[in-house]
Order: C-alpha cells, then sequence, then structure tokens
C-alpha cells in the first residue's frame, strides 16, 4: 500500500500548483472576488500540461476551455453591473435532452480518441468532458441541476485521474464533491427562498 508521504513525494511541483490554484479559485469564488478568474486560469493552464502529459487528451482540451472561461469570466465579472440572476430548474426534458446529447457526443469522442491517439481511459475521459462543458453552460444559467452534474463527474474524476497517478488531483475532486454536494444545498435554498 502506498503511504501518504509516498504520494506528496511523486506529486511534482506542477501538479502542486494547478490543484492549489484550483482550490483557491473555488473559494475566492463562492465569496464572489473577482481574482478567482486568476487563479481559475493558472489552474486549468497547468491541467493542460497534466493532461497532456498524462494521455488524457480530451481531459486537456476541456481544461483548456477552462482556460478560456476563466479569461471571459473575468472580462464578465469586470463589466458586469451586478444584474441578480435567479436560480432556475429546468425541466424532466431538458435534462434529458442534456444527457442524450451529451452522451451521444461523448460515444463519438471516445471512439475516436480510443481508435486515432494512443489516449487513455477514452470514454471515461469524453464522458466528464462532455458533461463538464453541459453543467458549466448550467452554471452560467444558474441552474439548480448543475451540482447533481457535478457530484457524478467529480466522482469519475477521481477515478480518472488516479490512474494516471495523479492522486492530489484525485483528492481535490473529493474535495470538489463535496464541495459541489455543499453547492446544490445552498442552491435549493436560495431556490426555495425566491418561491416564497
Amino acid at each position: 500500500m502506498i503511504s501518504i508521504w509516498e504520494v506528496v513525494k511523486a506529486t511534482s511541483i506542477v501538479e502542486w500548483l494547478a490543484v492549489t490554484s484550483s482550490i483557491i479559485y473555488v473559494i475566492l469564488a463562492a465569496k464572489r472576488l473577482i481574482i478567482c478568474w486568476f487563479f481559475a486560469f493558472i489552474g486549468s493552464i497547468l491541467f493542460v500540461h497534466l493532461c497532456y502529459i498524462g494521455k488524457l487528451y480530451i481531459e486537456s482540451i476541456l481544461q483548456f476551455f477552462y482556460v478560456m472561461m476563466a479569461i471571459i469570466g473575468w472580462i464578465n465579472w469586470k463589466n458586469s453591473k451586478t444584474k441578480k440572476i435567479f436560480v432556475q430548474k429546468w425541466t424532466l426534458n431538458n435534462h434529458l435532452i442534456n444527457i442524450i446529447l451529451s452522451g451521444i457526443f461523448s460515444i463519438i469522442i471516445g471512439y475516436i480518441f480510443e481508435n486515432y491517439t494512443n489516449q487513455e481511459n477514452p470514454y471515461i475521459d469524453s464522458f466528464t468532458t462532455c458533461y463538464s462543458l453541459s453543467a458549466t453552460y448550467m452554471v452560467t444559467k444558474k441552474i439548480l441541476g448543475n451540482w447533481i452534474y457535478w457530484i457524478i463527474i467529480d466522482l469519475i474524476s477521481i477515478y480518472l485521474y488516479a490512474t494516471r497517478g495523479y492522486h492530489l488531483t484525485a483528492l481535490q475532486y473529493i474535495i470538489f464533491t463535496f464541495l459541489a454536494l455543499f453547492g446544490f444545498i445552498a442552491w435549493k435554498n436560495q431556490y426555495q427562498k425566491q418561491k416564497q
């Protein structure tokens, strides 16, 4: 059995910086501080590199998407006039359409990367990537159900990163799973208050 100290010693400085930046981003975003986007940018750019060298090419593309979202997030927050957006719920049909479309794209992308690259875990990686894209869209629209998607994505990401030897990143996704659970509870409470 691998000791915690062995995992710490085997973790690269790049992974330490990526995980630390990502956790700082989540904390600062929860406090709605614009500097959070700087840490999102740094963490994501480092994860682009880590995922690429770990042969998680699809995840690397997703992390690049997050780099772009960090830039867009910074610009939007800097230029926003503090418009209040309420938490919303999707209908069951909206969720079914999202699940089916994301699933189809996930299978197609997984097939392409399995057959034409040396991608590790292509179907799992494409699953987390496709559903992360749709969950990110849901966050921008304040759709309550996004947190359920993130819980599932984070749980699968724990396995994905652990199998590539990124144990610290797997631990980060354990933390993200709990944050998503608390996020769901907080947004659900806000949604119920809006209805009163």
